[in-house]
């Protein structure tokens, strides 16, 4: 495990909560710019949790295939530090994305079915900022509670750092962990009530675990 890792906390709806959770360890969020998802969340409401963040804490928005010109007016319009790409975008999109909006960190997300979708991460390691990789579905594009093989991970050294996401949990999160090699993790479905409705035990009880696995790497022997 990287010896900062980055936490981030997605499928934020309630300002509340946000706070909260940063307040818990996160340092950085994600919102739900997709309309069809359950988690979405609108531009003014973004807003107005943002503006009561820490400057400090990344602000995401996960957007999929959207329109370049209304994904910058969005991000303009909410203050959003950082974007994540959850759809099919190639790496042209993401090209004229880097050019419009050249100060927004770029997070690419892949769904991965087989060792070879790892391989095409690398191909976009030019035009983004980070890699995430989540567990494939048909239907859905994120928040699946799905998880990945995380034994296949464990040879994964991209060249740009990057997020492991896909089921995780306060309750699988070390064992996720001792498996792989990640520089963020990203969690949602795991630490909700439902949808969009975030559990605080459950986010505290992550940070709780993640504590135990650092110290037990340092080599105390406590976890």
């Amino acid at each position: 495990m990287a010896p900062n890792l980055r936490v981030k906390i997605c499928g934020i709806t309630q300002g509340t909560q946000a706070i909260a959770i940063t307040q818990a360890g996160a340092d950085a969020l994600g919102f739900i710019c997709v309309q069809q998802s359950p988690r979405y969340i609108t531009a003014e409401k973004i807003r107005s949790i943002v503006d009561k963040l820490p400057e400090a804490v990344a602000k995401i928005g996960v957007f999929m295939n959207a329109d370049l010109d209304g994904l910058k007016d969005f991000v303009t319009a909410t203050g959003l530090t950082a974007i994540q790409l959850h759809g099919g975008e190639e790496q042209d999109y993401c090209k004229e994305l880097r050019d419009l909006l050249p100060e927004i960190e770029i997070i690419k997300a892949f769904r991965i079915r087989r060792l070879d979708d790892l391989e095409w991460a690398e191909t976009f390691a030019e035009e983004v900022d980070w890699f995430l990789l989540d567990a494939y579905h048909p239907d859905m594009g994120g928040g699946t509670g799905k998880t990945l093989d995380w034994g296949e991970l464990d040879r994964f050294r991209p060249s740009k750092p990057w997020f492991l996401a896909g089921g995780l949990n306060p309750n699988n999160i070390r064992a996720a962990l001792a498996l792989t090699n990640p520089n963020g993790i990203d969690l949602s479905s795991g630490v909700e009530k439902r949808p969009g409705d975030k559990d605080l035990d459950a986010v505290k009880a992550l940070f709780e675990q993640l504590v135990r696995f650092r110290r037990r790497k340092a080599g105390d022997g406590s976890g």
